[in-house]
């Protein structure tokens, strides 16, 4: 198309609150009437591929400024689209490959996505007048939907296999008249009819502040004690996934709430696990969070945790975490 060598796109949409860099991307393509790979070859050539890598995560310079040139768009706009916009507020130490805290992981082979990382809300997709998907449900800790309340869905009901929006035009011919970013690419189920599972929590105050977190997170408004928190509530998360026998902290909390334990899958990290032990597991941390002096103290009293584990591969520790578990450091408290 002859309008995609001029300075600027004849479609150049702007990124929509808190959209993610791939949505965007796929909703200029589909704007301008083409298929994403057409599009991303006419724009960057065959030698500068874009699907072959999680784009929202790796995010290149040759992209980035791309996007802003063509579409308008300013360079915090764009950049504000990225998984990397999220570096000193979910992780510090961006890596290339392999976990990166609290990001979901989408398992890339092939173009294919073999994860679940790419969540979504049934409700927002059916009422946004443009179907979009947000950078905020990428991230592990988010399970829910605030504005509908309800549950995030990490696959599609219909096939169960994961959303991958990218691919739902693979099935048309070159020039697109209408694919919408709704159709599971794998069965084309409408993904914003999927069922509305309620936001059931096993305690208040826990579900309180997991609601306050996603809120701030979808918003960009996280403050700095939230973001310690987070580091805290990453590291706790660890440690209840531990494989190591003396690490009982899990158990521990479950039965001090009172509340059946659910098989963890501890060959994954928080990122791979699925929805729904994700949403059980980020309860049982976020209730330890409400009074974490007292509930550590009582998991090491009945030895279900150590004062080593609590430091142990936290080394960018927030000072009030390190006072609280030095109280602990004596080891005849410890029995």
């Amino acid at each position: 198309m002859r309008g995609l060598t001029e300075s600027l796109w004849p479609i150049r949409y702007k990124p929509l609150p808190d959209e993610l860099l791939s949505s965007w991307l796929v909703r200029l393509a589909h704007g301008h009437g083409l298929k994403v790979q057409t599009f991303c070859n006419l724009i960057f050539g065959n030698k500068l591929q874009v699907w072959n890598r999680d784009i929202d995560r790796l995010a290149p310079e040759w992209l980035l400024a791309e996007l802003s040139s063509k579409t308008g768009a300013s360079r915090q706009q764009v950049f504000e689209t990225t998984l990397q916009s999220y570096q000193g507020v979910l992780y510090h130490r961006p890596r290339q490959s392999g976990s990166l805290t609290w990001i979901q992981s989408l398992k890339l082979h092939h173009r294919k996505f073999e994860g679940f990382g790419l969540q979504f809300c049934p409700g927002c997709l059916a009422s946004d007048p443009e179907p979009y998907f947000r950078k905020s449900w990428r991230v592990a800790f988010n399970t829910i939907c605030p504005t509908h309340r309800c549950m995030l869905h990490d696959r599609c009901p219909h096939c169960g296999h994961g959303a991958a929006f990218h691919r739902s035009d693979m099935k048309h011919a070159e020039y697109i008249t209408a694919v919408s970013l709704l159709e599971c690419h794998y069965c084309g189920f409408d993904l914003s009819q999927s069922p509305l599972r309620s936001t059931n929590y096993f305690d208040n105050e826990a579900g309180e502040l997991i609601g306050v977190l996603v809120t701030r997170l979808a918003s960009s408004t996280l403050n700095r004690s939230d973001i310690e928190n987070m580091m805290v509530m990453h590291h706790l998360s660890k440690l209840m996934l531990s494989r190591s026998p003396k690490v009982r902290l899990y158990s521990h909390l479950c039965f001090a709430m009172g509340v059946d334990e659910i098989a963890l899958n501890t060959k994954d990290d928080v990122e791979g696990l699925n929805i729904n032990t994700r949403h059980h597991l980020m309860q049982v941390v976020c209730w330890l969070m409400l009074d974490l002096e007292r509930e550590l103290r009582n998991a090491i009293q009945n030895k279900a945790i150590r004062y080593n584990h609590l430091k142990k591969d936290f080394d960018d520790a927030p000072k009030w975490y390190l006072g609280i578990i030095r109280k602990f450091s004596d080891w005849r408290f410890q029995g």
